[in-house]
C-alpha cells in the first residue's frame, strides 16, 4: 500500500479520534467553567505545537509527496507559521460567533454543541477549498495577484468597518434571509436543534446559529486560505495547519468569551497580518521573503495587539 496513502489515513483518524474525545470526554456534558477552558486551550495548543515534531519525521523520511522539495525544518517552520496564520485569523471570527450566540440569545451551557458541528462542517468545507486552492496555485501562476490584491482589499475593508462600525452588520443579510425561508422556534429547547411546536416539526435557535456559523466560516475561509497558501503550496502542511487551528477554535472561544472585548486591538493585528500576507503573495515571483521574518512579524503583531489591549484596559 501507497505509503503517501498511509498517512493521510492516519492523519484523518487522528483528527476523528480527537473530535470523539472532544465530544464524549472533554464535552460529556454541558458544563463550562474557567479552569476547564483554559486547560482546554493549552491542551489544544500543545496538540498543534507537538504535531511539528510529527511533520519533521514525515518529511525527513519522504512519507508523503514533496512537490517544493522541502527540509524537515523548512517543513516545520511553514507549518508552524501557518499555524498561527490560521489561530490570529480566527480572532475576528471569534468576535462574530459571539455577536451570533448573543443574537440568537444561546446560554453559554449550549453554545458548545454549536460550535462542535459548526467545526465538522469546517473541517470538511475548509479540506474541499484547501484542495482547490493548491490546484489553482499550482496550475495558474498569475493566480497569486489575485489572491494577494484580495487579501489586501480585506484587510483594508476590515479596517473601515473596525474605524466605522459596520462590523455588526456582517451576518444581518444571511439571518434575515434564514428566518424567512425556514421555520425557526423562537425559543429553545435544551441543547436540542430541532423540536416540536403546535404539533409541526421546526428548527431552534440553536441549530439556525449553527448555520449561520457555518456560513461566516465559509467566508471567513475566503481569506484564510489564500492566506495560508502564502506561506505553502504543499497539501499537507496547509490542511495539518488549517485543521489544527480550527480544531482550537472552540476552546478559545470559551476561554475569550468574557474576555473578547478586552482583546479588542487583537483585530488591528489581524489587518496588519492580511496585508503582510497579501504584499508577500504579490512578491512571491519576483521576491522571497524568509518565513523566519513572516513567523516573527505574524508573533510580533500578535504580541503588540495583546499588549495594546491590556494596556488600554488598565487606562480605562
Amino acid at each position: 500500500m501507497d505509503i503517501h496513502f498511509i498517512v493521510w489515513a492516519l492523519l484523518f483518524i487522528f483528527i476523528g479520534s480527537l473530535l470523539a474525545f472532544d465530544l464524549l470526554v472533554l464535552h460529556k456534558n454541558d458544563q463550562i467553567s474557567n479552569r476547564k477552558t483554559t486547560i482546554e486551550t493549552i491542551f489544544w495548543v500543545f496538540i498543534a505545537l507537538s504535531f511539528s515534531g510529527v511533520i519533521y519525521l514525515i518529511y525527513k523520511n519522504n512519507w508523503v509527496h514533496n512537490p517544493t522539495d522541502l527540509t524537515p525544518h523548512q517543513a516545520v517552520l511553514k507549518y508552524v507559521t501557518g499555524y498561527l496564520i490560521e489561530l490570529s485569523l480566527s480572532v475576528d471570527n471569534l468576535f462574530v460567533i459571539a455577536m451570533i450566540f448573543a443574537s440568537h440569545k444561546i446560554p453559554l451551557k449550549y453554545q458548545h454543541k454549536a460550535l462542535f458541528w459548526g467545526i465538522i462542517g469546517a473541517i470538511v468545507f475548509r479540506g474541499l477549498m484547501i484542495t482547490v486552492g493548491v490546484v489553482l496555485f499550482n496550475k495558474i501562476s498569475w493566480i497569486v495577484y489575485v489572491f494577494g490584491a484580495f487579501l489586501i482589499f480585506t484587510a483594508f475593508k476590515m479596517l473601515y468597518d473596525e474605524l466605522n462600525g459596520n462590523e455588526e452588520e456582517k451576518p444581518s443579510a444571511f439571518a434575515q434571509w434564514l428566518e424567512s425561508n425556514f421555520s425557526i422556534s423562537k425559543t429553545l429547547d435544551g441543547n436540542k436543534f430541532f423540536t416540536i411546536e403546535n404539533g409541526k416539526k421546526v428548527a431552534t435557535p440553536l441549530f439556525g446559529a449553527l448555520i449561520m456559523i457555518e456560513f461566516t466560516d465559509l467566508l471567513f475561509a475566503v481569506d484564510s486560505i489564500p492566506a495560508i497558501l502564502a506561506i505553502s503550496q504543499d497539501s499537507l502542511i496547509v490542511f495539518c495547519a488549517t485543521i489544527f487551528a480550527t480544531l482550537g477554535l472552540r476552546s478559545m472561544y470559551f476561554f475569550l468569551a468574557n474576555m473578547l472585548e478586552k482583546f479588542h486591538y487583537l483585530k488591528y493585528s489581524v489587518f496588519a497580518i492580511l496585508l503582510y500576507i497579501g504584499i508577500k503573495l504579490i512578491l512571491m515571483h519576483h521576491y522571497e521573503i524568509p518565513e523566519f521574518l513572516s513567523l516573527g512579524f505574524i508573533v510580533f503583531c500578535i504580541l503588540v495587539g495583546i499588549f495594546v489591549s491590556l494596556k488600554k484596559n488598565q487606562n480605562a
